[in-house]
Order: structure tokens, then sequence, then C-alpha cells
């Protein structure tokens, strides 16, 4: 990819041409140009003849493809550059490859005042087990050191750091020899992160954006909340973001409103929504995720956090303040108490009114027929991590392991969702699953459940237009003219009309239908290479020697 000499300006007229424009605007696209930070333009290679000599920059795309810039919808921008910077444990095949990382890792930072991994999952392991507090505490050498499971819903920590958390031992969710969930698990997580200090925390927030921007990302929805991180640490990532080139941070923050004073500070911390990581219940990993019937694999149905009164409640305050609400629900139960508050709420305020918020829902794994119809009926946003299906699904999957094959084989109903007209907005929910855009597009595509399954076109606007959306924002993610000019640049292969299974409605591939191409998203194909990623006009990534 060739351009122009140009020097750089906050509003220079930018034509890219020789490429193929992802756009509903013109199906055959090959070019665009833009301006003042918006598309202003998007057409033929012939037409563009006549913008190359007004422009302040000409970029030849040499074949590359255009496309929206990606939103992931749902993220926690620390804790994913902590885990691109620190102690990853996502690649240890046993208990004790995660036991020598540890030990590698102590040794070589001497000076960290709380050694913090990421990303272990027993259910891999052939110990099908995690480490016990001794163990941990050996390898450790006596160091305080907060390991979260990969799904960031319990945590093995050793005594060094339980030390540094005054009675820890009589709160919900502490087991001496297994992992803590929890009050116990959210102050230990307080107590660790209180160790990084605020030169490391820009660090990893920068390294996170830094990632995003390399693949496409222009855009990121930050999920914090007191549960989750510390104000300080939200406050500090909207102000980096906003600060300098990079990918835009929506934050969102975790905490119950009340009344107007609760909805006016939700705003005065930066939040579009008191919304994200605002816990229903916890996860199915953990055995946390509140279910209507026992796991498989425990003599339990996990743990609510809230109650419908408590939903209900929320969603009513954040409605007549004008405010976005939101929840964190994967039970089936959870979700069940998720649409009866909700529904309470709207018969408060009234449907209209509820609609109009579109209040959101993260994970939202565990959905019958009778939730998806709500989540439809309410005007609900399913905000959604289709890799954790590529992860945890199958017939031998953790998922089947925690629950089943048969209610496994439910889990992240998406085309059902679409079927009902819900709205889905995809995210990976970093550090859990890694940033990966075209990867979670693939895993919706080829969903481990056949009629789950989606077309590529459906999840790609589901990673673009989708995150705009849940944000109450329809004049983005797309690449039409008056549109903010987020897009990224790829190379990548032929472009194609693709659905994965016959059953999934898909439009005509024959070229004569206008349906803009994309990238082969077929298990085992190259997925695109990022070269460039530009936000609102602005150059934010640019591949090294391209």
């Amino acid at each position: 990819m060739t351009e122009s000499t140009a020097p750089q300006s906050e509003h220079r007229t930018v034509l890219l041409r020789g490429g193929d424009v992802h756009s509903p605007a013109d199906p055959f696209a090959t070019a665009m140009v833009v301006e003042r930070g918006h598309v202003a333009w998007v057409g033929s290679e012939g037409a563009a003849d006549a913008f190359a000599s007004g422009v302040d920059e000409v970029i030849d795309l040499e074949g590359a493809l255009v496309t929206p810039a990606f939103t992931d919808a749902h993220v926690h921008t620390t804790a994913t550059g902590l885990a691109l910077t620190g102690l990853d444990l996502s690649g240890a095949r046993n208990l004790g490859e995660a036991l020598a990382l540890v030990a590698a890792y102590v040794a070589a930072h001497p000076a960290d005042r709380v050694v913090l991994g990421h990303g272990w999952d027993a259910a891999r392991w052939p110990e099908q087990r995690p480490p016990s507090r001794a163990e941990l505490d050996e390898a450790a050498a006596g160091r305080p050191v907060y390991l979260p499971r990969i799904d960031v819903h319990s945590a093995v920590v050793t005594t060094a750091l339980l030390d540094l958390v005054p009675g820890i031992a009589s709160m919900s969710g502490y087991r001496p020899e297994e992992p803590l969930t929890g009050a116990a698990h959210h102050a230990v997580r307080a107590a660790a992160h209180g160790a990084v200090s605020p030169r490391q925390r820009a660090g990893a927030q920068r390294a996170a954006l830094a990632r995003a921007a390399s693949l496409g990302i222009g855009t990121v929805h930050e999920c914090g909340g007191p549960d989750i991180s510390d104000e300080e640490d939200f406050t500090s990532l909207l102000e980096l973001a906003a600060g300098g080139p990079g990918p835009r941070v929506f934050g969102y923050w975790a905490e119950q409103v009340g009344d107007e004073k609760d909805a006016l500070r939700i705003r005065e911390l930066g939040a579009v929504g008191a919304a994200g990581d605002l816990f229903v219940d916890g996860s199915l990993g953990s055995h946390t995720a509140c279910l209507h019937e026992p796991y498989a694999d425990a003599p339990h149905a996990g743990a609510a956090h809230l109650d419908a009164a408590q939903i209900a409640a929320h969603v009513a305050a954040c409605t007549e303040a004008g405010l976005q609400a939101g929840f964190h629900a994967i039970g089936d139960a959870a979700l069940t108490a998720v649409v009866d508050g909700i529904r309470t709420a709207a018969e408060k305020v009234g449907l209209g009114r509820v609609r109009a918020a579109r209040h959101r829902i993260e994970h939202a794994e565990m959905l019958t027929p009778e939730t998806v119809a709500a989540f439809a009926e309410l005007g609900l946003t399913a905000s959604v991590q289709p890799a954790f299906d590529a992860a945890w699904g199958g017939e031998e999957g953790m998922y089947a392991q925690r629950l089943g094959a048969g209610r496994a084989g439910t889990l992240n109903p998406y085309a059902a969702l679409l079927r009902a007209g819900v709205p889905l907005a995809f995210g990976s929910d970093s550090p859990v699953t890694p940033l990966d855009p075209w990867g979670t597009v693939r895993a919706a595509a080829f969903h481990r459940t056949l009629e789950h399954r989606i077309s590529v076109r459906a999840g790609f606007t589901a990673h673009t237009r989708g995150g705009w959306r849940a944000v109450g924002r329809d004049d983005a993610g797309t690449l039409v003219p008056g549109a903010p000019a987020d897009y990224a640049v790829w190379r990548t292969d032929d472009l194609v009309v693709q659905a994965p299974d016959d059953r999934v409605a898909r439009w005509s591939t024959d070229p004569r239908s206008g349906t803009p191409g994309l990238p082969d998203l077929s298990p085992g194909a190259e997925l695109p290479v990022c070269l460039r990623t530009v936000v609102l006009g602005q150059t934010v990534y640019v591949r090294p020697n391209e």
C-alpha cells in the first residue's frame, strides 16, 4: 500500500483508491474520500479521478479491502494490558507447566509488590484441578500472587496475598482449599490491583489499546465497576483514550442506580451507562452462574447477586434519568430474573421508554425461547462473545462438563436472537478471550451448535455497526457518506458472500445481487491482516514495513 507524502493534518482530505470498499452505499465501490474525519464519498475507480487533484493525500490500496473498523463491545482494558505484559497462563497445558510459569515469572520480577497472572483453565488440564494453596505458595517463593481463572470469576492466591486482606476468612466465597469466589474474590482482587502503580496501569492501558488498533478495532466498550476495578482505573483510562490518537473508549460503570443523584454520579465518572458487569450472577466455568437446575458436575445451582426486584429498581431509575442500564447475566435463572425485573420496570415507567433506552445484557448465554422473546419485547441488546462457544462449546467442552450435553447445546443461540429481532453486539470480554475480531465473526458463523450459526455478514454487522447501536448511535459503524471515518485496511484473499450452512438465511452469491463480499472465514482459512486502522480520520495504526 502506497501513499503520497502530504503532511499530516487533523482535517486533511484523503482519497483511498484501487481496492475494495465495503459499503452499503455502493456494493462495487473501490474508492473512498474522507474529509474532516467523516466519509465524504464512496464509489468507483473511474469516478475517483474527479477527486484526485483536490485532496491532500492519495492512498493506493493496491487491492486491499477497506471495512468499517470493528467495535469490541466488552473489554477490561487494564486487565487486558496486564495480561499482555505480564504473567499469561493461557498456554499452560497442565498444572505442572502453570506452576513452572509462575515460578519463572516470580523470579524474573523481584520488584513487583504483587504478581498478577491470568488465563489458567483447569478444565483443559489432565489433572482437572487448579493449583492448591500450598503448591502456589511454593512456586511463588512466599510472594503475594493473584491468579484469576480464565473467566475472572474465581481465583487462586497465595497465603501472602491473603495476609493483605484482613477478615478474608469470614467473607462469602472463601474456601481454604478451593478457588475464591464472591466477596472473598472481590476483596483479594482489590488488594492485588491496588498494588499496581499508576505508571504500570497507564502502560497496561496503552498496550491494550495498541493491540486493539493493530487488529482493526476502532472502538472498545470498557466494562468497569467497583467489583472489577476502581474509579481511578476507569477515569484514567477514559482520560488517556481522549488525550491521544488511538481507539476510542466508551465506558460503562457497573453500579446500581436508585435515583437521579446516583445517575448523575455515573455521568460524572464519564460513563455512558450504568451497565456492563453489574453482576446478576457469575460464570459457568467457576460454577457461579445462577441456574434453574443444579450443575451436572456440582451439587448446587450457582448463586444470584441481584433479584428481580433489584433489577427492576435499577432499570426504572436509569430509564427515568435517561441513562442506559444493563447487567451481566449468564445462567438461565439469572436471565429469567433479568427479564422479569425489566418487565416490572416497564410497567412502572412505560414499555416505550424502556425500549427507547436500549438497555443491554452482557453474555446472555443460557437463553430459552421465552427469554429470547422477552429480549425482543423489551428492546434489549445482547452483548455477546462468540469466542466463548469456540473455547468451551461442543460435546466435550467445558459447557457440556458443567451442564450436560442437552443444556450445553442451548447456549449462545445467535440465530434465534436474530430471528426474533434482537440486536447483537459482539465483543471479546478480553482478557477472558483475546481481542480477535475476525476470529469472533468466524466463531459465530461456525458455532459448534449448527442451529445457532449465523451468516458472516450478520456476524460482521454485529461486530461493527452493532457495537455503535449498543451505545445508542445509528449513524456509525458503516462506510457511507456522513458516517465517522472509522475504518481498517486489510490484506486478504478473494471476497465471498458466505454462510456456513444452507439452513442459514443468506443473500444471493450472484455478483449481480450487489451484496458486498467479505473475507472467507472458513475454519483453517487465513484471517485478514490489518494494514492500517483509522479513527475519525486519524491513523492510529500502520503495520510495520507496509
